[in-house]
């Protein structure tokens, strides 16, 4: 395959899966101005005859977007922070002290993401009831808080390629095991934070069913389960969904341009080491 050829392909592929990509986005940016009679007449291509700027409006008024906004902020501030530090803290003792089981403790790990996390609800429904955390947002920020184990591979990466001598170092300062972790390892693993950071922080953002089933009360919404209030038995106003859509699509779209680099790098450089 001469390099011409070769080039034209990979720049047909790339062509190919951006309008793949981008087609879904603009038939909802379409509906999102439309009225609901011109959605249920006309195609998803076509343009309205006047665009509908109510629609944002009426997500923001009646969908109370802006205390989703705020409660999903919270959830994901408390959430991450809990992830960085008992995600880091486990990566730390699992890489750096040598003990008895280490390696089923990590296969534990693993056979944990095998099971479907619907099989479990029942239990840790009754677990967070119990705990009086039902419908407040401490629910989610307890269910998100445990680290997965993606997170936990990516902090002990990295943390593989940090020298141990550095430790013994430390060890001859004086310093024990908990300065070494809050002044040594901690600071060498901001890459792997900022790549945990953006992963786990846009799974929270766009997640629904935890949401929804811990925290029902109308007065609790955050941003997913503020675009259901549209959703009801017998029809929906797809028209303010799709303006919801739209201004929660925008925030993660923004974010993952601006920090995309970190999400590649970090998720290279934790494979190499």
């Amino acid at each position: 395959m001469t390099p011409v050829i070769a080039k034209t392909i990979k720049y047909v592929t790339l062509a190919l899966g951006s309008i793949v990509a981008l087609l879904p986005l603009t038939v909802i940016l379409l509906a999102s101005v439309k009225t609901q009679q011109e959605l249920e007449q006309g195609g998803p291509f076509d343009f309205p005859s006047s665009p509908q700027w109510g629609n944002y409006a009426t997500f923001f008024v009646r969908g109370k977007a802006l205390e989703g906004f705020m409660n999903t902020g919270i959830i994901l501030v408390f959430s991450i922070l809990g992830t960085i530090v008992i995600g880091t803290m486990a990566a730390y003792a699992i890489d750096r002290f040598e003990f008895r089981f280490r390696k089923s403790i990590v296969m534990l790990f693993l056979l944990a993401t095998l099971v479907p996390g619907v099989t479990t609800q029942v239990a840790t429904f009754q677990v967070v009831h119990a705990l009086g955390a039902y419908n407040t947002r401490v629910a989610p920020i307890l269910l998100f808080m445990g680290t997965d184990i993606i997170s936990i591979y990516i902090f002990i990466q990295f943390m593989r390629g940090i020298p141990k001598e550095l430790d013994e170092a430390a060890f001859l300062d004086g310093a024990n095991h908990w300065r070494i972790y809050r002044s040594v390892i901690f600071p060498l693993l901001k890459p792997a934070i900022a790549t945990v950071i953006i992963i786990k922080g846009i799974a929270i953002y766009n997640e629904f069913y935890i949401p929804f089933l811990y925290m029902p009360s109308r007065n609790l919404p955050v941003i997913s389960t503020a675009l259901f209030r549209f959703k009801g038995p017998y029809a929906a106003s797809w028209q303010v969904i799709s303006a919801g859509i739209i201004i929660v699509v925008i925030p993660t779209l923004i974010i993952f341009l601006l920090l995309q680099r970190h999400i590649y790098n970090g998720l290279t450089q934790g494979a190499v080491k």
